[in-house]
């Protein structure tokens, strides 16, 4: 699909933004209560002797270390290449991007989750979006390379579902501990292969929860979006560690690894982990359903936004407050309802917004076929859109553009 004006900050498109504000992104589907993790634990951690903290979280990485699992990623698919600017200012406008040919490796962590050979991970870590053809190589602690294919997915949760078959040596699975009973100060283990390092153990605390975090990058199709009610610890999560768990000092896990918070923003010792909670309900569901690769609908108006401010109203001559409608996805829920770049959406059904993040929280709050009553600047005029919220199509990226993005920006 050709895309007009979409920027790095994709936020508010699909109800909730990653990365740095692009694809709205709901912290989790909800997966039906009734269903259950069918999660064979591993052997309960005998008491550590003497009980110090540190011969516990010894005993702890000892019992788990072999449940967690490295990734092997090689991906062979074709990736959008934006226009080239510089052609467009010189008059060229016949170029309006491309496909282009790549191959990548990636690699990441995982942890056996079931006696049938169920492995939890990232979904940002498979990939299985970005390629035409994707293989997976599973790396156990015993050195076993065996190979795996993703069982099912929810890019939308950040959870993924990686299946090994027939392997007699398999690991016993990993316990799921509550994470709504784990306390701010608690010991917290990341455990995976960090820079394709083999079994790493960082050790921190939880600092924090509920948070909100936007991880991704202008290259991934599945990716950036905003996830909400992340576990923060102080455990360094490194590239490698996605996937993998975030334990107690008993051995159980709290979290799954996601993210770290940007280093340019200055941040230290800030790590993200899908709290445990989440990953029961997810993975229940990912297990009930196999094959499903896009998760549940994804709410979206198919815009690009970015926050009023001094120098957006001085390019679009505008006094006011409201968010500025930076980019369309062409064909997408906006474009239908005749918004453009330029635009300012002032209200929401009636309520004010000021702030990308109120777009996305209306988006996500509608459901699918809901029309909502946007109050428009447009040009000097108001004017009412009646826009019907849609569902997010699977190949929505960012970059994929007509003019680069930054002319709203800061």
């Amino acid at each position: 699909m050709n895309k007009r004006l979409v920027t790095s900050a994709l936020a508010g498109l699909v109800g909730a933004s990653v990365g740095s504000a692009s694809i709205l992104m709901v912290t989790a589907s909800r997966a039906p209560a009734e269903a259950e993790a069918a999660t064979v634990a591993a052997p309960a951690l005998a008491p550590a002797q003497g009980g110090s903290d540190q011969a516990r979280i010894v005993a702890a990485v000892k019992r788990d270390e072999p449940s967690v699992v490295a990734l092997d990623v090689d991906i062979d698919g074709q990736r959008y290449v934006p226009p080239d600017p510089f052609a467009q200012f010189f008059g060229n406008s016949s170029d309006s991007g491309h496909m282009s040919p790549f191959h990548e490796r990636a690699s990441g962590s995982g942890f056996v989750y079931s006696k049938d050979g169920l492995i939890v991970t990232n979904a940002h870590v498979v990939r299985f979006g970005r390629g035409t053809n994707v293989k997976i190589t599973v790396v156990f602690s015993n050195g076993d390379r065996v190979p795996a294919h993703v069982y099912a997915a929810n890019p939308s949760a950040d959870l993924a579902l990686v299946k090994v078959d027939n392997y007699a040596k398999l690991p016993p699975p990993l316990e799921l501990n509550r994470s709504n009973d784990v306390q701010a100060g608690e010991w917290a283990i990341a455990l995976g292969e960090p820079f394709a390092l083999q079994h790493s153990v960082t050790v921190g605390v939880v600092s924090g929860f509920d948070r909100t975090e936007t991880i991704g990058n202008d290259e991934d199709s599945q990716f950036p979006r905003t996830f909400k009610g992340l576990l923060q610890t102080s455990a360094p999560i490194n590239p490698g560690n996605s996937g993998g768990p975030l334990v107690d000092e008993d051995g159980r896990v709290i979290g799954v690894n996601q993210s770290v918070a940007s280093p340019q923003a200055g941040a230290q010792g800030i790590g993200f982990a899908i709290p445990a909670d989440t990953v029961v309900q997810q993975v229940a569901f990912l297990e009930n359903h196999p094959g499903q690769l896009d998760g549940p609908p994804t709410p979206y108006l198919g815009i690009s936004m970015t926050p009023v401010n001094a120098n957006v109203r001085q390019q679009l001559g505008y006094r006011g407050d409201g968010v500025a409608v930076e980019g369309v996805y062409q064909g997408g829920p906006a474009d239908k309802a005749g918004l453009e770049p330029g635009d300012v959406i002032q209200k929401i059904d009636g309520k004010d917004v000021t702030t990308d993040a109120q777009v996305a929280d209306a988006v996500q709050a509608a459901k699918l076929g809901e029309r909502l009553r946007l109050q428009i600047w447009s040009g000097g005029f108001k004017k009412l859109a009646v826009v019907t919220v849609g569902k997010a199509p699977a190949d929505f990226q960012v970059g994929q553009t007509t003019q680069q993005p930054g002319d709203f920006g800061p």
